[in-house]
């Protein structure tokens, strides 16, 4: 394996790039959008040299590890590496900054100071959201995990809607909640752990056995902070808020990839750290987890603004992603990493086309369209498509990781499983009647002479297109590289697929 320092340089490209765009002469201030898309560009460029390095193959749990000393006295060091889970979610996040930051391209119209500022945040963000995927110590993760809300709530308070203020304060305090609720975990688990140089490696405190009921507090703990950032019923009224108010490219980061911190986190520390505790309140999350499915889609159904709606659909999907990741199987949990790939696509490709829809139409309002497939024929396929990703189409992206949640939960809860299906009835409801509503009907006289889709917005969403397709028909490459981690973390939890009941295995049986 090679010794350059892969993730500490694909985190740094974004961070540089924040630094030159925040800090360029008056002059050259109208270039902050290039050179923004340039540096994420680049970035890109070295995560996908990075994959191509990755072994599938490796007995190491984490491949590219990076360890430096930090906090000696507290045993906290910067240790950084990844597995399959942690590296298709650095390349998703990678993929849709460049997306993002073409989307915003006239977000902030005015050139200078305030649109340099918008554009460096979404560099910083990138780095933190690499940073928090890559982590291998907890402590480090824990600064990233609070780290990203600083960017965040910049984009949404400065740049949102009318009710920015409102919706970025509400992200706030709710994320501050979580992770506050995550320190005391963090403090819990160093003065339970090895102690030591190396007291908050995660492959160090992998393996101990806590105290039965202190382990089950700490497991709460960090449950908590990422079924907020997830966000799961009942913890979820911050989502649809902050990505209404905010602007489209914020949306898409903060639903696509900043809301996997906490999916993936159940997968890297919940499960890894405390599998005692996780068999233990699997029952109650399965529970929640078929609630927010439901819920989440009955709430989207009844929804008038588009982006609210969008909102409400992800918090069904999370249902499904973490109901995958409890079952503890191995379908199940792979097919909750890959969804949450496939949901960042999905996602980015409902918020963007529907924006360029709220650029034209002046409005958010699903009453006030209607007939539009007329006006912009192109806008309406691409939305037709990502909403057909959306409710897992076959031979779209989100039906195998779907299909596998579904199969995976019914090996062991079958009841939760069929409750569960449910929630594709409803999606293919909240999807079909938005573009009934939105799309189909006569042409509207006022929408005359309206442009359908520029070339930059279909720069914009040609590789989320791509994505659809390829992980639709061919997703075996993402989850040659899932599976191996997904089996080595249900290891560490100690359990293994249910037995496939076959008719004929009694008979057989009898017979010998």
């Amino acid at each position: 394996m090679s010794s350059f320092p892969w993730l500490t340089t694909i985190g740094l490209i974004p961070l540089v790039g924040a630094l030159v765009v925040a800090f360029l002469p008056a002059s050259l201030a109208d270039r902050a959008r290039q050179i923004a898309l340039g540096f994420s560009l680049v970035a890109l460029l070295f995560t996908v040299a990075a994959a191509l390095q990755f072994n599938a193959g490796s007995s190491q749990q984490f491949q590219f590890s990076e360890q430096h000393p930090w906090i000696e006295q507290f045993g906290v060091s910067y240790a950084v590496g990844v597995d399959g889970i942690a590296l298709v979610l650095i390349v998703m996040a990678a993929v849709l900054v460049p997306v993002c930051l073409l989307a915003a391209w006239h977000d902030v119209p005015d050139s200078g100071r305030r649109q340099q500022t918008y554009f460096a945040l979404m560099l910083v963000l990138e780095t933190f959201m690499i940073g928090v995927f890559a982590a291998t110590d907890v402590f480090l993760f824990y600064v990233f995990f609070e780290a990203m809300l600083i960017p965040v709530y910049f984009l949404i308070g400065s740049y949102g809607g009318p009710r920015r203020q409102y919706a970025a304060v509400k992200f706030l305090l709710y994320s501050l909640l979580g992770g506050l609720v995550m320190l005391v975990a963090v403090i819990a688990l160093y003065q339970a752990g090895p102690g030591g140089p190396q007291g908050f490696l995660v492959d160090k405190l992998t393996g101990i056995t806590f105290d039965q009921n202190a382990g089950r507090l700490m497991f709460v703990g960090f449950f908590f902070a990422f079924a907020v950032k997830a966000p799961m019923w009942p913890v979820h009224t911050w989502l649809p808020d902050a990505a209404t108010e905010a602007k489209p490219a914020t949306a898409v980061l903060l639903v696509g990839v900043l809301d996997k911190v906490g999916t993936y986190g159940m997968i890297r520390f919940c499960l890894q750290m405390f599998p005692e505790a996780s068999t233990w309140a699997t029952p109650a999350i399965i529970v929640l987890a078929v609630v927010s499915v439901l819920y989440g889609a009955l709430l989207a159904i009844g929804q008038t603004d588009i982006m609210r709606l969008i909102a409400y659909t992800s918090v069904s999907h999370f249902g499904f992603i973490v109901l995958g990741i409890f079952a503890m199987t191995s379908a199940g949990t792979a097919g909750s990493a890959l969804y949450m790939v496939n949901h960042g696509f999905t996602t980015a490709a409902l918020f963007l086309v529907a924006a360029m829809l709220i650029r034209r139409r002046g409005s958010k309002r699903i009453p006030d369209y209607g007939g539009w497939q007329r006006v912009t024929p192109v806008i309406a396929g691409v939305f037709l498509i990502s909403g057909m990703s959306a409710l897992a189409l076959p031979g779209l992206n989100s039906f195998i990781s779907e299909f596998l949640v579904l199969v995976g939960t019914f090996q062991r809860y079958q009841v939760a499983a069929a409750l569960a299906t449910v929630g594709i009835i409803l999606a293919a409801l909240y999807i079909l009647l938005m573009y009934q509503r939105m799309m189909t009907g006569p042409k509207p006289d006022s929408a005359a002479g309206t442009p359908d889709m520029s070339h930059r917005e279909k720069w914009v969403v040609a590789p989320l297109i791509a994505a659809f397709l390829v992980l639709g028909f061919y997703p075996k490459p993402v989850l040659d590289v899932i599976n191996p981690a997904v089996s080595r973390t249900l290891q560490y939890v100690g359990v293994t697929d249910p037995a496939p009941a076959h008719p004929g295995t009694a008979a057989e049986g009898a017979v010998k």
